[in-house]
């Protein structure tokens, strides 16, 4: 069930990443114009991904909204591996090739790449480290014991 609702929730936030995307191209094609959406788009994503994960994958309430800006900057900063991936293979399509929508095809390989990843990261941890990180980056300690 992890792996079904962990695909569903990244191919809602990679579509969100690339309908920013394709808007702030709309707003600003000049010098750097592909550097700006890739940004607009990650967070987009990002966002939309973290609310899913934590509604659904795990199933965290936040204390307050510190708590919760605590939570994003700690989900923030364990995506930046990834976004690495992202943004260099949508760049090098970018460069790669004379399609205008070369960029996008490498955002979906690069988002998917990242995705898959950190899906495998999840799944292959043990039982106690997931414990771990259940309560330390995500106050898990009201999650139903048959959701981990």
């Amino acid at each position: 069930m992890l792996a079904i609702k962990y695909s569903i929730f990244a191919v809602i936030s990679t579509l969100i990443n690339l309908l920013f995307q394709y808007f702030s191209f709309g707003l600003y094609s000049a010098f750097g114009s592909l550097y700006v959406a890739m940004f607009i788009g990650t967070l987009a994503g990002l966002v939309a991904k973290y609310i899913l994960d934590k509604k659904f994958i795990f199933y965290h309430t936040p204390k307050d909204k510190k708590d919760d800006a605590n939570k994003f900057a700690l989900y923030s900063l364990m995506g930046v591996f990834t976004t690495i991936i992202f943004w260099g293979t949508e760049i090098t399509f970018d460069a790669l090739s004379t399609h205008p929508n070369a960029k996008y095809i490498g955002a979906v390989v690069g988002l998917s790449i990242g995705y898959i990843i950190k899906y495998f990261l999840i799944r292959n941890m043990s039982s106690s480290t997931k414990r771990s990180c259940y309560h330390e980056l995500h106050s898990m300690g009201n999650v139903p014991k048959n959701k981990m």
